[in-house]
């Protein structure tokens, strides 16, 4: 019996990185959600993750101004990301993972969320006192059905101190 009390215990299983999703635009509500998410990731060990989605141009006969307009749009698409990873590092001391699609933002932030189970929470931004916006009134139809993570709603009336405060 004796020598049981001494024989290793097994390591405990590995606790999963939790991962903060945030959709990555040019909103002001935006922020509030990166740095909602980018403060409960450094405060529990989690990580960040960015999605930005180029939404087609429907151009009709003009294809080929179309797929300059495209082009454009993966560039800024990219450089927003990066912009957003970098202080998104800033404040975690992690690089996020980050994910471009092109798409429907509401039908493509869906599918990611069913295809990538590493994802623990989803932390959108809403509008200043105003409706939630497309992306969350999409989200809240969905819930349950094709999204099974929990969601977050940042007011966009809270400061970035009040923000802080709650993470």
């Amino acid at each position: 019996m004796a020598e049981e009390d001494n024989a290793p215990s097994p390591p405990a299983p590995a606790i999963p990185e939790r991962v903060f999703l945030v959709v990555a635009d040019e909103s002001e509500e935006m922020r509030n959600a990166l740095r909602f998410a980018c403060r409960r990731a450094q405060h529990s060990g989690g990580r960040v993750a960015l999605l930005a989605v180029i939404e087609p141009a429907d151009l009709g006969n003009w294809l080929g101004v179309g797929q300059v307009i495209e082009d454009d749009e993966r560039r800024d698409a990219e450089a927003r990301l990066h912009r957003f990873a970098d202080e998104a590092y800033r404040m975690t001391g992690k690089m996020p993972t980050l994910h471009l699609r092109e798409g429907d933002r509401r039908e493509e932030l869906v599918k990611l969320l069913q295809e990538e189970q590493g994802i623990s929470l989803l932390v959108l931004g809403t509008a200043r006192g105003g409706s939630p916006g497309p992306i969350v009134t999409h989200l809240m139809s969905n819930l349950g059905k094709h999204v099974r993570i929990p969601l977050t709603l940042v007011p966009g009336e809270l400061t970035p101190e009040e923000i802080d405060s709650v993470t």
